[in-house]
């Protein structure tokens, strides 16, 4: 599938997700959904942020990064890497964690098998995340 005809398909699902992009991990913006130059800047800084956590990562001597989320209170910044590419995305408050995470990895397996996923299997994946219960409804 077409780089940006999955970002709008992605931003069209997903009622969570501000603005996302898809960029080489040292930030060089593929497609995105912003408009302007927000776009590029918002590769290039989780490009950053990447770069930085990778730092952390190694010095710890931790296994290589795979994903990573940055919140503050008014949003959050999420990156999934896939070699070389990454996907970004921008929310809100409170995020459904998981799921932005499954959404940024099917949108890189999309991109890299050139076809559309089985819609069944990312609404099964709605709906158990959906049904889940909330921090204290246990």
């Amino acid at each position: 599938m077409d780089v940006g005809a999955a970002l709008a398909e992605l931003k069209e699902l997903s009622t969570q997700i501000d603005v996302v992009l898809v960029s080489s991990r040292a930030g060089e913006l593929d497609a995105s959904t912003a408009t302007g130059q927000t776009g590029v800047k918002l590769a290039r800084l989780a490009a950053d942020i990447v770069t930085q956590a990778e730092q952390v990562r190694a010095d710890m001597g931790r296994e290589a990064l795979a994903q990573l989320q940055a919140a503050t209170p008014d949003g959050s910044v999420f990156a999934v890497l896939d070699g070389d590419r990454m996907a970004v995305a921008t929310t809100g408050p409170d995020p459904t964690v998981g799921l932005v995470f499954y959404d940024l990895k099917t949108l890189l397996r999309q991109i890299d098998r050139g076809v559309d996923p089985p819609p069944a299997a990312d609404e099964a994946a709605r709906v158990a995340a959906d049904e889940s219960p909330e921090d204290g409804d246990a």
